[in-house]
């Protein structure tokens, strides 16, 4: 079933002078109940605009997004988002955060409690309930950022980066809770990442966007994602398949990053 549909979906941005970006042109997508799909490609090939439509922050200059057949006009509760930055609270314990949401809408207590208390200790963080979120490590308010995203049971997850300032062992770690929630919960993701090693742990849909202006250049389905949710994912990344579709992506975005530079040496 079709949760979010993304249709012709185009948006310009008017630059002082007349002079106007393309940032997305005629990006169309269907995202069914529980898929996990991640967006990759080079700098300025219209990622993050695309995933600040689908959250309800920009609106586009033409086409739509529909969510369970509803139009996205703004920000709502049914669509998660976590950040590069956790964009916690800090004057908040870590309990406190992650029952922020469902407290604004009157949860009562026990269900409340009850709800964080899961997370808490899904997401390994049962030691650090009552402590400051500026005493965590950047891996645990992570942690924290997916927990609170999850307390609001949103229907579709928004992902921006959302391991990239992490160190290499705490964001491989991370990228394992990921695929064991997304499996845990049959929730509809979709991440943004610079990684294309990432992209293909954590895509079981993986899609390639293209620059000026941005749009879709490729799509793959991949098994790496199902097969992470219960392997290891070092022994992931040395299987052939791996390795031959990563280095046919490598090269598609490094074919990409030269004819930005060719067009901007020749301008």
């Amino acid at each position: 079933m079709t949760v979010l549909s993304i249709q012709s979906l185009s948006m310009r941005f008017d630059q002082p002078g007349g002079v106007a970006v393309q940032a997305l042109k005629d990006v169309s997508l269907d995202l069914r109940q529980g898929e996990l799909m991640s967006v990759l490609g080079p700098s300025g090939c219209g990622k993050t605009t695309l995933l600040n439509i689908l959250a309800g922050f920009l609106a586009p200059t033409s086409g739509s997004v529909t969510l369970g057949g509803k139009p996205v006009t703004g920000p709502g509760a049914e669509r998660g988002m976590v950040f590069q930055q956790g964009a916690l609270f800090e004057w908040m314990s870590v309990r406190e955060n992650v029952g922020f949401g469902p407290r604004m809408k009157g949860m009562p207590k026990a269900e409340l409690r009850e709800i964080v208390d899961h997370l808490l200790d899904t997401m390994g963080l049962k030691d650090f309930k009552e402590k400051a979120v500026y005493e965590l490590s950047g891996g645990m308010q992570q942690r924290v950022a997916l927990a609170r995203c999850l307390a609001n049971d949103p229907d579709v997850i928004l992902m921006d980066e959302p391991l990239g300032a992490l160190d290499a062992l705490t964001r491989e770690k991370m990228q394992g809770l990921v695929l064991r929630l997304w499996k845990e919960t049959g929730k509809t993701i979709v991440l943004i990442t610079h990684s294309v090693e990432e992209a293909l742990l954590l895509g079981e849909r993986l899609v390639v966007m293209a620059p000026r202006p941005g749009r879709i250049h490729r799509e793959y389905r991949l098994p790496f994602a199902e097969m992470g949710a219960g392997q290891d994912l070092r022994g992931i990344k040395k299987h052939p398949e791996f390795a031959r579709t990563r280095e046919e992506i490598l090269g598609m975005i490094w074919d990409m990053e030269e004819e930005i530079m060719g067009r901007v040496e020749a301008g």
